[in-house]
């Protein structure tokens, strides 16, 4: 008879990962439904040695969550300095690097358009905004919601949401497309890294690994050997990990959903479930293509899936690609079979510049506010918001409901009262995990279509992929 350790079948990690945010979802719900009377429950039964043992659960779970969360971040600034420069060496010469560049930003590009149409159509389409959907009482509600003083049964954060939005509009004044594209250079780049602005930090690796190659071999490779096993050692970091993912996701989505519940979706359904339809055609029709088309079929799309399965749950439970982007990167590599020089390159890059689910939101949300204040958008002005909006995801800081920050400008720049910023803010956390989802899976694609079309894609599950 085979050993017990030979016969078990163990459970892939991207099962576990699952496994844990749908149990930190069913806790969450529970905490929401029944959390007070729990509490109360407790204090009558235990007294105040009952309710120290609650608060101390609930603090454990929320420091575990922050601490998964933390460590994701910690690496991804050194995994993408070392591994965009070892890319950039990899690569030989600056024609391959101009050829893969130009490939990964025009699929970046293109993507961008389409997904910002498909935002535009549904939301003329289904129009959230108007009375068809909103009634006069449901839009006093609403209106109620902005103020900062106001009660707001139905979200339970008005004045935090009325705050957060003040504090947008504030933060957004200084900011403008021309101010995007002077802060790509950074003026210190130390300053760059301890605050993670991952733009900045491509571009410092850029420089560094083109600094590299044209130097003499003889200067150039310790470094680029340093740098090479630096990024070999981060990887295996991640690798370590994820290994706790399972009990982080549950951590991480446990008191989002007990925050948020269910009820807080109902006040604004429309306009969630137009930018979820938007966010799946997407996820399941542009980025199958993208994989299809490049690929000729030599990819599955069900393999593709597959082999970024973990890479979507995290996204969705940290709600940040930035984090996200070790994993992005391990899991390109190791498990779509696409080269460690085109996977780091690619996907660091896109951690920044590729926010397909992003721009195609801040389209959404720009039209269902003007719906909502009963402003008619021209189509010239509308068809302007594809660009304003693909240039303002670009801007958009990949942390937790980062693109509301530049959702501002797109607002402010067709003259819609920002304020209205006030009312989704109340629903953003929820839709902000499924288009971070939706970000790094355009990522993960555009690496896939690069790689093949520069001849380099390997066998999926292959680590380091695997060139030709």
């Amino acid at each position: 008879m085979a050993p017990l350790e030979e016969t078990a079948v163990k459970l892939a990690l991207h099962w576990q990962i699952l496994i844990g945010l749908g149990a930190g979802l069913a806790v969450g719900l529970a905490v929401n439904a029944w959390g007070e009377g729990v509490r109360a429950a407790v204090e009558s039964n235990m007294g105040g040695a009952g309710v120290a043992v609650l608060d101390f659960v609930v603090n454990l779970n929320r420091v575990l969550g922050e601490i998964f969360k933390r460590s994701l971040q910690f690496i991804a600034v050194p995994i993408i300095l070392f591994a965009v420069i070892v890319a950039i060496t990899s690569l030989g010469d600056l024609r391959s690097l101009g050829r893969i560049g130009g490939k990964t930003l025009g699929i970046f590009f293109v993507t961008a358009f389409i997904g910002v149409a498909i935002g535009l159509t549904l939301v003329n389409v289904i129009k959230p905004g108007s009375e068809r959907f909103i009634n006069p009482e449901a839009r006093e509600r609403l209106l109620g919601s902005m103020d900062a003083g106001a009660a707001d049964a139905f979200t339970g954060a008005t004045k935090k949401a009325a705050d957060d939005s003040k504090k947008l509009a504030t933060a957004a004044k200084s900011v403008n497309p021309w101010d995007l594209v002077r802060d790509v250079m950074p003026t210190n780049p130390f300053d760059s890294m301890a605050r993670g602005d991952m733009l900045q930090i491509v571009v410092l690796a850029l420089l560094l690994g083109i600094a590299l190659t044209l130097l003499p071999r003889e200067v150039g490779a310790p470094v680029v050997g340093v740098c090479k096993g630096l990024a070999e050692a981060f990887t295996a970091i991640v690798r370590g990990i994820m290994v706790v993912a399972p009990i982080g996701v549950f951590c991480l989505i446990t008191p989002i959903v007990a925050t948020l519940g269910f009820s807080v979706l109902t006040a604004l359904g429309a306009y969630c479930v137009t930018v979820i339809i938007g966010l799946a055609i997407i996820q399941f029709v542009m980025y199958p293509a993208v994989v299809r088309v490049f690929t000729r079929g030599r990819l599955p799309i069900r393999t593709f899936f597959r082999g970024i399965a973990q890479v979507q749950m995290v996204a969705f439970s940290s709600s940040s690609s930035a984090a996200t982007l070790p994993v992005t990167i391990q899991n390109v590599r190791d498990r779509l079979g696409v080269p460690m020089d085109v996977a780091g390159f690619v996907c660091a890059l896109g951690a920044k510049a590729n926010m397909d689910g992003t721009a195609m939101m801040q389209a959404v949300a720009t039209v269902f506010l003007a719906q909502f204040y009963g402003m008619e958008l021209t189509l010239t002005q509308q068809a302007t918001i594809v660009l304003t909006a693909v240039v303002a995801a670009i801007g958009s800081p990949g942390i937790p409901s980062g693109g509301m920050v530049m959702l501002v400008i797109v607002l402010q720049t067709y003259g819609v009262n920002p304020e209205g910023i006030a009312m989704i803010l109340a629903v953003d956390r929820v839709l902000d995990m499924c288009r971070t989802v939706v970000n790094v899976t355009g990522d993960a694609s555009t690496a896939v279509a690069v790689a093949a079309r520069e001849g380099r894609l390997g066998a999926p599950g292959g680590v380091g992929g695997g060139g030709r």
